[in-house]
């Protein structure tokens, strides 16, 4: 079965055992899709540096989702992807420190968990984490260790795609060096490997 571009066009006739399973292959293409097009960006990103952003341009991705696609694909091999849980489940934990992120999948699959109910219990054990250590971030880190997410236009990381360049370093330190220079701070900027998704 091919999925066309705009919709389904179902016979009336259509018994409903082949009416279930085409509902299963569409919710199971949905999270598929969601891996397939974080590996499709973080290869194009790789392998054709400076190329890659004319064709998700010409295909009318929204750049921002498909980056978030690329971001959760990296956080998780395909070797730590579990095929019984969804794209969203593994979206949730995604920025949980890596030992975590396979404890809380774990949890999901054993409990037949939804991702609504995931998100929830991961927020729970953060509170209660915070509520014993007052250093601690909403998602169980330090303050020390939290990452800040951004989500630019296309047109504003092209602007500083060029400013880290012309500086002669990668994105993800420029904007430390930008942050640390508002603010008055100096010293050497450190950046996460993650931060390295940036670039």
């Amino acid at each position: 079965m091919s999925i066309p571009p705009t919709g389904l066009n179902l016979s009336e006739r259509l018994p409903f055992e082949k009416w279930v399973a085409i509902g299963k292959l569409l919710s199971t293409s949905q999270s598929s899709m969601a891996w397939c097009l974080g590996d499709w960006l973080v290869h194009g990103e790789s392998a054709y540096a400076g190329r890659y952003r004319e064709i998700v341009e010409l295909y009318s991705f929204n750049y921002q989702t498909l980056r978030n696609y690329a971001w959760v694909a990296r956080r998780f091999p395909l070797s730590r992807r579990r095929d019984k849980l969804s794209f969203g489940h593994h979206a949730e934990v995604a920025s949980c420190p890596e030992a975590e992120r396979d404890y809380w999948l774990r949890r999901a699959e054993e409990h037949g968990w939804s991702r609504n109910r995931l998100r929830c219990e991961v927020r729970a054990s953060a509170r209660l984490r915070s509520a014993a250590d007052p250093g601690a971030a909403e998602d169980g880190s330090t303050l020390r260790d939290m990452a800040i997410r951004l989500s630019p236009t296309a047109g504003q990381l092209e602007i500083w795609e060029q400013a880290a360049s012309n500086a002669g370093v990668k994105l993800a330190v420029w904007a430390v060096q930008v942050l640390n220079a508002s603010a008055g701070a100096r010293g050497t900027a450190t950046v996460d490997p993650v931060a390295d998704d940036l670039n």
